[in-house]
Parts: C-alpha cells; structure tokens; sequence
C-alpha cells in the first residue's frame, strides 16, 4: 500500500451483518474478567450476599460488555485509516468497506445507552463507573485528545480501563459507595500497572511484527517516538510498580497472598517472552488462549490466589512480623 492511509470502505464496498457484529468484538468481553477480582474482593467483606447480588452481579458483566463494545465500535470505525497499514488488520471489517459508517455510529450510541441502562439497574457508583469507562473510550480514540496517538499516555489511558473494571466488579457486589468500604488504592494502583506492562508489550510485540519504522509510525502514531529500547525499559517500570503497589496491597490488607508472588511472577515472565515470537499473539488478547504456557500459568495464579483470598495462614504472619525497629 506504500504507506498512505486510506478511507474507511476503500477496500470493497457492501457492508454486512457481519461486519457489523464483529466491529462490537463481543469475543473481547473476556477481558472484563478483570472485572473478577474486584467482585471477589468486595464479596470477601460484605455481610449480606443473597440472590439479588447474583442478579446484580450477572447484570453488570452484560453492562460491562455493552460499553466495552461501544468502545471497540468506537476504535475500529477511526482507526480504521491507519489499521490498512497494518499486516493484518487491513483484513478488519471497516477498512474493508463491510461496515455502514453511519450506521455504525449509531450502533456505538446504542451499546452505550444499553450499558448505561443497565448499569443504573445494578447502582447509581456502578452506572457513573460504567459512564467514566465510556468517556475514556473517547478520550483514547477521539481527536483531539485521542490519547493513543500519545507516547505513554497511550499506554497509561488504554490501561486506567483495568482499575476501572476493577471499581466495576466491587460496585456489582456494594452497589453503595463509602468512604469506609471502598477499593482499596493499592489494588487500584497495582492493578493499573500490570495493565500498563500488558499494554507496553502488546507495543513492543505490535512493533517488531511491523518490522518498518516508517510504516509503524503511519500505522500508530506513537511509534515515531517508540523503539524496542524504550518500550523495553517502560515494560519494566510498569511491571515493578505494579508488583510494589501489590505487595503494598497484600502488606496491608491479606498477607496470605504474599505466597502467590513467585506465580505472578511466573505468568509476566510467560507474557514477557511470548511478546519475542514472530506474530506474537501478544498483539492480539484474544488470542492468548491458544497458548497453553500462558493458559497453564494464568490458571494456576487465579486458582492460587483465589484460595489465598479466603484460607487463613497464621504462620505466614508469625514469619512477616517486623524484627526490626520500627519507627513511632
């Protein structure tokens, strides 16, 4: 394609169904899995669980989902003329002319309202959460904020989506906000990072499989300013302050978890080293379920974790008791 960018529905020309349904990315909605822990979190605490905390629960994924696909609707119909200089998302239904603009946008409008909808059904905290992730949406793909076009603010605005689904899944179980029962800031801080050091190397991955600088640069406007060296050395601020936000977090409020670190660990090492294969299925989450390391290491972290949150370990206390002086 030498490089320029061409127009939305260029490259044929009969929008489909199926075009349509796919812009939504609804295969996408796993990642509000990240939404988990926050349920789980909230769940551990709160005294008064019963059926209608499962409905708000099962409601508020559906919300969640809805405005993620109002984001990803967003996402495809204006980065569709830079995604033809991609290898392969040149393929995607807008670029490919298989998607009706306008009526698109009012697909992005409806999955919105429908989100939103629903999210004022599980709370009012849970409803502006939902409303706060919409709005990043645009702030990311927008101009002339657009955020993504941005050296590391990209990474750092696309990721505040993991902290806010965080928020999401407490306000499915607390649907009241307080100041006394609240998401702790550690796990949000933690939380935000380790999607930073997800997101850097779904860069670092992005830009080694384009393997031109020129056309990286007309593909993501933030890759004039990236290279692997700086992409690199960003993977690695985030992945620190993510695991000291953590031990903040498990310091503070559930020292069991300090014996899931070496499994958490283990799974960015696993995502660290997939991010070198040639067509890295880093680039696309989607498809981070075919490889069976990263399934095996992923599992293994929730299951761990997930029975650290509720099975008490005394002894790791006795063994993290401060010997030291400590400061009054």
């Amino acid at each position: 394609m030498n490089g320029e960018q061409v127009q939305p529905g260029e490259a044929t020309s009969r929008a489909t169904l199926g075009g349509h349904i796919a812009i939504a990315r609804f295969d996408h909605w796993t990642k509000n899995v990240f939404a988990a822990p926050g349920v789980l979190m909230a769940a551990k605490g709160a005294t008064d669980l019963n059926s209608d905390t499962a409905w708000r629960v099962a409601i508020g994924f559906v919300s969640l989902g809805l405005i993620a696909s109002s984001n990803y609707v967003l996402n495809e119909l204006l980065d569709a003329p830079f995604d033809i200089n991609h290898p392969t998302k040149r393929n995607r239904p807008v670029p490919a002319g298989r998607v009706n603009i306008p009526l698109a946008y009012v697909q992005w409008l409806l999955t919105m309202a429908g989100g939103i909808g629903l999210g004022m059904v599980v709370g009012t905290p849970f409803a502006i959460t939902m409303a706060a992730l919409w709005i990043m949406g645009i702030a990311y793909n927008v101009p002339p904020l657009r955020t993504k076009d941005k050296p590391f603010v990209d990474v750092l605005s696309e990721s505040v989506n993991n902290p806010i689904r965080l928020l999401a899944g407490w306000f499915m179980v607390i649907p009241i906000a307080s100041k006394t029962n609240f998401a702790p800031a550690s796990l949000l801080l933690s939380y935000w990072m380790i999607g930073c050091y997800f997101m850097a190397l779904k860069r670092f991955a992005e830009y080694r499989t384009i393997g031109d600088d020129d056309r990286a640069a007309q593909y993501r406007k933030s890759f004039a300013f990236y290279n692997e060296h700086r992409l690199l050395i960003a993977v690695m601020f985030y992945g620190s302050s993510a695991m000291l936000f953590f031990g903040a977090f498990v310091m503070r409020y559930r020292l069991e978890l300090i014996a899931s670190f070496p499994v958490v660990a283990w799974l960015m090492a696993v995502y660290l080293h997939l991010s070198f294969k040639p067509d890295s299925a880093v680039q696309a989450p989607e498809n981070l379920y075919r490889e069976r390391s990263l399934v095996c290491a992923a599992i293994a972290c929730a299951l761990i974790m997930g029975i650290l949150m509720f099975v008490d370990m005394p002894f790791l206390h006795d063994i993290f008791q401060p010997t030291a002086p400590v400061a009054k």
